[in-house]
């Protein structure tokens, strides 16, 4: 978290693995969710703010905390661009598409593949409408915040023969962006530019006062 040369664009990293509730060891990278929400909130409230660059490179994580942040965003009124680097991977994908524009770079990937969850399970129909009710809230929030379908997204969510011992898929770059998951490929320089862009845009509409 940080910001630009100027101070007019913030910077936030989703990094490593998102951690929810549960702290994880000291281990592993993690992007805390406790840290980032009030971070964003500054963001939003705070005049010299102008825009946010989501820089993201996470495996994925706690679906809650990652739903949590990936809502903050989408809710931003002020220009959001995000930036896949490396990966977007499960949870990262609603927080890759949740900024106003979502670029991914041409070496990056992104693993789109049904909710899962550790430690105990227990076997009952209860548990099943629990992770299909979890499910339709990630599905419902990348379609709502991209141009995917639900049709094309629910087909790579449970493809079966391109991922060792599970269901899924993996899409690189170009691939991501053909099928509407993410708006277009680029790098740093071009997501900087985009959100340059919107906040001249939104000076020219709102002049300050003499």
């Amino acid at each position: 978290m940080g910001a630009s040369k100027e101070g007019a664009i913030q910077i936030l990293t989703i990094i490593g693995q998102i951690e929810g509730h549960t702290a994880l060891s000291d281990d592993n990278k993690t992007t805390k969710y406790e840290h980032v929400m009030p971070f964003l909130a500054a963001v939003e409230e705070s005049a010299e703010a102008k825009g946010l660059l989501v820089l993201v490179n996470t495996m994925g994580g706690d679906i809650e905390a990652g739903l949590g942040i990936s809502e903050l965003i989408a809710g931003m009124s002020k220009p959001t661009a995000s930036l896949v680097l490396g990966g977007g991977h499960s949870i990262g994908v609603p927080l890759a598409v949740a900024a106003k524009r979502s670029f991914i770079a041409p070496s990056a990937a992104m693993t789109i593949h049904p909710v899962r969850m550790n430690g105990l399970v227990i076997g009952v129909p209860q548990t099943y409408h629990y992770f299909a009710k979890t499910q339709d809230r990630v599905v419902n929030f990348i379609t709502e915040n991209s141009r995917i379908s639900r049709e094309k997204l629910m087909e790579y969510m449970l493809r079966t023969g391109e991922m060792a011992n599970d269901v899924g898929s993996i899409l690189n770059g170009p691939e991501a962006v053909s099928c509407g998951l993410i708006d277009e490929l680029g790098g740093l320089s071009d997501a900087l530019g985009w959100l340059h862009q919107q906040t001249c845009k939104c000076q020219e509409e709102n002049p300050k006062k003499p």
